[in-house]
């Protein structure tokens, strides 16, 4: 999975994007999520394995909508470039969910604080001592995190993406290990259920729209995912406007939320 990272990651980004994938603070923050999740809540996935999914359903978007044609906000609003835009999804989608490590509630903004001292050092990787670019980084990187929830209003594409690509991390592997801890039934295991029945989530050009989602499922209940989990974040994201979203159970015709 790193390696699909830094193979979306461009030149210059790959070097300092390979120290942070072998960060140990980090992973020890984004394992520590995973056993409070896990171990503790009974949830889904929050770990290391997560969050280099969301980074790469982020890249993915950022680039089919470079090659759309459609620039960010930090290249749109001409305070930085595509690169720097791929830098913030990068950093936000691996410390987006760290925050679980200490509790679910408000786990956002709890990961923001968190991040800032690990940001203090990751920064000047990519930005040495330019601080105006590395402070525009800081910024934004705070925006992905504290509205990957779509509790927070957010504003730029690059949090919408980062909401997005949350939302995209509902295959059935997801949950694989929840499903094997508990065997007996409790509140909240609609959404351990859900996940089991989604067998694949496509990102790809769309027919009409740079990106096109496509969910596939083995059995019906897979669409809670869509409709409680991903559609939610979608309507909240200033990226909806280029997306199409489709999803169905293989073998029958797909429906189309967008």
């Amino acid at each position: 999975m790193n390696r699909r990272i830094l193979d979306l990651l461009k030149g210059d980004l790959r070097e300092p994007a390979a120290r942070v994938l072998a960060d140990d603070e980090l992973h020890h923050y984004q394992e520590h999520a995973n056993n409070i999740s896990i171990r503790r809540l009974g949830y889904n996935d929050h770990g290391p394995v997560h969050m280099r999914k969301v980074v790469l359903n982020a890249l993915t978007m950022a680039n089919l909508l470079n090659e759309g044609g459609v620039k960010l906000s930090l290249e749109a609003e001409e305070v930085g470039t595509f690169s720097d835009s791929l830098v913030v999804l990068f950093l936000s989608g691996l410390l987006h969910d760290i925050g679980m490590s200490v509790t679910r509630e408000g786990h956002e903004h709890i990961s923001a604080m968190l991040a800032a001292p690990l940001l203090d050092r990751i920064l000047p990787m990519f930005y040495g001592d330019d601080i105006r670019a590395a402070t525009i980084a800081r910024a934004t990187i705070t925006e992905c995190v504290i509205g990957h929830m779509a509790l927070t209003r957010i504003h730029s594409l690059e949090a919408g993406l980062i909401l997005i690509a949350d939302g995209c991390d509902m295959e059935k592997g997801r949950a694989r290990i929840p499903m094997m801890l508990s065997t007996g039934a409790r509140v909240g295991d609609i959404h351990k259920y859900s996940s089991a029945a989604v067998e694949k989530i496509k990102i790809e050009r769309g027919q009409e729209l740079p990106i096109r989602i496509t969910v596939d499922m083995n059995t019906s209940v897979g669409f809670f995912q869509v409709e409680e989990v991903l559609y939610p974040k979608l309507n909240s994201s200033p990226a909806k406007p280029f997306v199409e979203l489709y999803a169905g159970i293989i073998g029958d015709p797909l429906k189309r939320y967008l």
